[in-house]
């Protein structure tokens, strides 16, 4: 059950979010344009940093509260990306591992939605595999110089800096990457980014970078050198209980716009939502989203607790975002070829939804993790 106070959150967000709809939404991103004024409206409210530490400018919560942001909106259709990204990943990380400047520097403006960050992990040749990352960070004096490419970095855009993870040491025992995260802020003249078209109705774009020399001072160094890839995974499971939060509220978004067709229209006398073949599969993808926020909860109460949510926050992205597509997918059936329309503004969420079962991760490296450390069975990569 949520709190008072949770459910205050809901509330307020989804009256904020009322005076920028789907259709708003579709035609600032079809436009190129960003959608500002969404982001100043629940950066204005306190909703960005919810899950701020207070002494910051945050809300002082946790990412049960801004899981309950990202699904309000995305229940909306207008889900945002960079909230996943900007306060849930970077915020996290810099609040558990950065130095007392480093969070004086970051934190107020990350709470506030006055700075975004994005974040740098994937390459073209690593996949999901971190251990292959080749972007590679040496000394250089006091600094740090960085070299190679990222793809895949969503809002990189509008962001005033980049979290990136680089390589800088190799474990002499395993030949594995020893990597580090960085702070770079943007724009930067060594820094190169070039757009990648994708079939996603979305504000935020996705970005190659190529980092060509790029110089980075000590103060951009965020925790530990070489301890990255631990004080990463403080950021990933916020990022998948939110890519799941965001999967739910298209479900929801999916199964109202496909619930209110169906008693609308009527067919030989009679609204078709009274036929068993289509309300039965409305009906059940309605329990598959409602068991996927019960399990989302789950995973952000446990993470918020101090609990090891890592099978939790999995399983949630999982079921989130097979749900959220079964949704979309029988809610545009049940429109017929008014499904396809952009009147209806159903066929338009899809590609949203179907990347969230690619990204952050994929259904299959979930299945590796819950097979690997729920079932106890081989390590099969």
């Amino acid at each position: 059950m949520e709190s008072a106070e949770q459910q205050e959150v809901r509330a307020v967000v989804r009256s904020i979010v009322a005076d920028y709809d789907h259709d708003w939404y579709v035609r600032r991103a079809r436009a190129g344009l960003k959608v500002t004024e969404l982001w100043e409206a629940i950066s204005e409210s306190g909703f960005v940093g919810v899950n701020l530490p207070e002494e910051y400018g945050g809300g002082g919560m946790g990412i049960q509260e801004l899981s309950i942001v990202a699904e309000e909106l995305a229940a909306a259709g207008s889900p945002l990306l960079m909230l996943i990204v900007s306060p849930a990943i970077c915020g996290t990380v810099i609040a558990r591992f950065g130095t007392d400047e480093q969070k004086e520097r970051w934190l107020p403006g990350l709470a506030t939605g006055k700075i975004k960050m994005a974040f740098a992990i994937t390459e073209p040749d690593a996949g999901s595999n971190s251990h292959n990352i080749a972007t590679a960070g040496r000394r250089d004096g006091d600094g740090w110089i960085l070299t190679g490419t990222k793809y895949y970095c969503s809002g990189a855009d509008e962001a005033d800096a980049l979290l990136v993870v680089a390589r800088t040491g190799v474990d002499e025992k395993t030949g594995r990457a020893r990597l580090s995260l960085f702070i770079v802020e943007t724009p930067n003249p060594n820094l190169q980014m070039t757009v990648i078209p994708v079939e996603v109705t979305a504000p935020e774009k996705q970005f190659t970078l190529f980092f060509d020399e790029v110089r980075v001072p000590s103060t951009g160094l965020l925790g530990e050198v070489n301890d990255g890839l631990r004080q990463i995974f403080f950021g990933l499971n916020p990022e998948r209980i939110m890519s799941a939060a965001t999967s739910n509220g298209i479900g929801r978004f999916a199964l109202d716009r496909g619930a209110r067709y169906a008693k609308e229209r009527q067919v030989w006398g009679a609204p078709i939502g009274t036929h068993q073949g289509l309300a039965h599969p409305l009906a059940e993808s309605y329990v598959h989203v409602e068991l996927a926020r019960l399990m989302t909860s789950k995973a952000a109460w446990m993470y918020d607790n101090g609990l090891d949510a890592g099978e939790a926050s999995n399983m949630a992205k999982f079921a989130a975002a097979d749900a959220s597509v079964e949704a979309l997918d029988r809610a545009i059936q049940i429109h017929g070829g008014n499904g396809m329309s952009t009147e209806y503004g159903l066929a338009d969420a899809w590609g949203f939804a179907r990347v969230l079962k690619i990204a952050p991760v994929s259904r299959e490296m979930v299945l590796n993790y819950i097979s690997q450390h729920s079932l106890g069975l081989p390590r099969s990569y």
